[in-house]
């Protein structure tokens, strides 16, 4: 029971949330994979059953120039709430990421004013004063929002060099990256930043996630698990690797083709 109570009193959804999007056709059906690939075999483990979803395509091209929200909604496929957004010049409704902040009414636009900083505005990233946060940021330019999407996100613009073109922004993992001033930013920070207090308190309610349960190596027999056998609780005499023995621990993931010993300045 005890842990009941920190299920329902951890998290609880806002009372504005509506679902006024069910009445026009704007979803797409989603097929569940549970990590199989196009031969039938498990690419990805720990995945399968989960509820049933339908897909909302979100406009990350950035391709409207003013709009104006008419409902927030709850997404089951990202953590963040969405909002439909309704384009005042082609007429025609269309899903995007939702800022703390915005309300339901209000319009939004994409502007290259310093008079136009205000949440939930679209501008380049030359335009934006220091110290601004964004969220939905390109990586290049035109590409469309590829950083900063999930709930209670944001990035800070640390600096702008006008002579290489590129930006300092600080990431939530407190790393710098350098992006290009001609990639464009929403103003703001993602809505839904009380997401991280969720607790999931029981088995059944990551199954419903599509998330299956998971298995320790220690637990496992040898031939299934390179930590597996051993009589008793053993250490595993060796470090930390994956059921098919690539480190798991410590190891560089990123793969670098060109190594360049030029290090920015600004």
């Amino acid at each position: 029971m005890k842990s009941l109570y920190f299920y329902k009193k951890s998290y609880s959804f806002p009372k504005d949330l509506e679902n006024l999007s069910k009445n026009f056709n704007l979803y797409n059906s989603k097929l569940n994979k549970s990590g199989r690939n196009n031969f039938g075999r498990v690419c990805v483990r720990h995945q399968g059953g989960g509820h049933k979803q339908n897909y909302r395509l979100l406009d990350f091209k950035n391709k409207h120039k003013d709009y104006r929200l008419i409902s927030i909604e709850y997404d089951p496929n990202r953590s963040s709430f969405i909002g439909l957004f309704f384009d005042c010049f082609e007429n025609k409704l269309f899903f995007d990421t939702c800022c703390e902040g915005q309300k339901v009414g209000s319009s939004y636009k994409f502007s290259s004013l310093v008079d136009d900083i205000s949440i939930g505005n679209k501008m380049i990233l030359e335009n934006i004063p220091l110290g601004t946060l964004v969220n939905s940021l390109e990586i290049k330019p035109g590409k469309g929002a590829q950083y900063l999407r999930s709930a209670g996100a944001f990035g800070k613009l640390q600096q702008k060099n006008t002579k290489l073109g590129l930006a300092r922004i600080k990431m939530p993992s407190k790393k710098d990256i350098f992006i290009s001033l001609k990639c464009l930013a929403t103003v703001g920070i993602v809505s839904n930043i009380f997401n991280k207090n969720k607790n999931i308190a029981k088995a059944g309610r990551n199954r419903w996630l599509n998330i299956r349960p998971t298995v320790r190596g220690v637990a496992m027999n040898p031939i299934d698990h390179p930590h597996g056998g051993g009589e008793g609780k053993t250490s595993g005499g060796r470090h930390s690797v994956t059921p098919w023995g690539r480190l798991t621990k410590g190891k560089k993931t990123v793969v670098r083709s060109k190594k360049t010993k030029n290090v920015i300045q600004f």
